[in-house]
């Protein structure tokens, strides 16, 4: 495998960014100036290449939901190819029963030797059936039939599927997933620069009472300046960084296929989101996980519309399209908040965030974006001036980034740091720290750290 496509996997993956500062390492190699070798170096120490860990207990792939149709696939292929019928059918590859297009041919192919129309849930009578030549009695072609009509209900699930699994890569990496082979290949530096900070911004969040570590730290700086330096492809970068500095560089063209990208994102997320809306009694008030709310979905789907309205709002200006905003401007879509890490805020002398209260009162913003109801930039700003709420992020282009410093990446079970990859193993499959009843007795040398409101902090072995 060459470096590139390497980097590439990394991007669609869901890497830890030590190993991404190896493969970047190897890219790079002499090229690059002495502080950003001597960062990426200090990195790659902790990458699973260099031995740091044998393994590490998260994945490094987004979870994807399997739906399996390969069982129905053959049964259908056997049956529509017995006397009468005589089909050609032959049954699909393993690849292909996953893949909702591939099934939805097969049963059109499978559908029309019955002489029925994908996705017709009408049964044809015994006289029409005859009238086609189908001298077969109710049950045979009742068979046929309802097996087909399954088909068609798993190829909704399987797109089902496929479309929340890219909504959850876009509530962390933008629209990075989104780039083509072709495209991340045109400049190796801007490629490594696109490979490390998604890797940065896949990281799995902390169980905190503060703010989440920046995607945008030292090493992503310093290896956007090497970027800079020689001839970067900005198209590529601003599928991650839709930065006001760096869109302004692509062509009207480029800025165009990236608005479309950014709005594709935001109906995606926005049928998600109205569908939890619907299913659930969120508070919009203080934004509290309650029994019941499907909080999981409805956390990817608000983290991959406020990321898909960044870059939608960055394009819009740097296109000169920003007076559409004076008509239309979707609001911002807060996450829940577990309850015991709101509990654990408001104990140690926080407050709700002043934009859950600038949300609640804003109309809904998926509602927005068809037209059912308006929401204006006016309506906007002064709903967070009346609530004391910054306006950055809200109504513009957000400012420019400041770079963190680099952290380790932490061993995590729901969020929790553990001191060892086998030690997660352990925890996980208790069931520790995922709020439900152990599976088991926490073994005796296992320690774990709490503060003095009760919030565990680290889990390590005794000794």
């Amino acid at each position: 495998m060459d470096i590139i496509t390497e980097l590439y996997q990394h991007v669609q993956g869901r890497s830890r960014p030590e190993d991404v500062a190896e493969c970047v390492l190897r890219a790079l190699g002499s090229t690059l100036d002495q502080r950003t070798q001597t960062l990426l170096e200090r990195a790659a120490r902790g990458s699973l290449a260099r031995g740091a860990m044998a393994y590490s207990s998260m994945s490094t792939q987004f979870f994807r939901a399997i739906v399996q149709a390969k069982p129905q696939i053959e049964l259908t292929a056997v049956l529509m190819s017995a006397p009468p019928l005589f089909g050609s059918l032959e049954p699909l590859s393993d690849a292909d029963c996953r893949r909702a297009d591939a099934v939805r041919a097969f049963v059109t192919r499978a559908s029309s030797l019955i002489h029925r129309a994908y996705g017709d849930r009408r049964r044809m009578s015994k006289r029409d059936r005859f009238a086609m030549g189908l001298f077969k009695e109710h049950r045979w072609y009742g068979k046929r039939f309802r097996l087909l009509v399954r088909l068609e209900d798993k190829i909704d699930r399987m797109v089902r599927a496929d479309r929340r699994f890219d909504v959850v890569r876009s509530s962390k990496s933008s629209l990075a997933t989104k780039l083509s082979l072709e495209t991340f290949s045109r400049d190796t530096a801007s490629a490594c620069l696109i490979a490390y900070v998604t890797a940065r911004m896949n990281l799995r969040s902390v169980f905190t009472n503060g703010p989440q570590a920046r995607a945008y730290d030292e090493i992503a700086e310093a290896l956007l300046a090497h970027a800079q330096r020689a001839t970067p492809c900005w198209f590529a970068i601003a599928h991650a960084m839709p930065d006001k500095h760096i869109v302004k560089n692509l062509t009207e063209e480029e800025r165009g296929k990236l608005l479309a990208m950014a709005f594709e994102v935001l109906r995606d997320a926005s049928s998600f989101l109205r569908e939890v809306w619907g299913k659930s009694h969120i508070d919009k008030a203080t934004m509290i996980v309650r029994r019941g709310n499907d909080s999981s979905t409805w956390n990817e789907a608000a983290g991959a519309w406020n990321k898909a309205r960044d870059s939608w709002i960055a394009l819009l200006y740097a296109l000169g399209m920003d007076g559409l905003l004076d008509s239309m401007l979707p609001g911002k879509v807060m996450r829940l908040m577990a309850a015991d890490v709101a509990h654990w805020h408001l104990a140690t002398g926080g407050r709700i965030h002043p934009d859950t209260a600038v949300f609640a009162e804003l109309p809904l913003p998926w509602e927005v974006l068809d037209g059912t109801v308006a929401c204006s930039r006016r309506l906007v700003t002064a709903t967070c001036d009346k609530h004391d709420a910054s306006i950055e992020g809200w109504i513009g282009p957000r400012g420019a980034r400041v770079a963190t410093l680099f952290t380790p990446t932490p061993e995590l079970v729901h969020g929790v740091a553990v001191s060892s990859p086998a030690l997660a193993f352990t925890l996980r499959k208790l069931g520790v720290f995922s709020g439900k009843a152990l599976t088991g007795p926490l073994p005796a040398e296992v320690s774990i750290e709490r503060d003095e409101h009760g919030a565990a902090l680290h889990a390590h072995e005794k000794g």
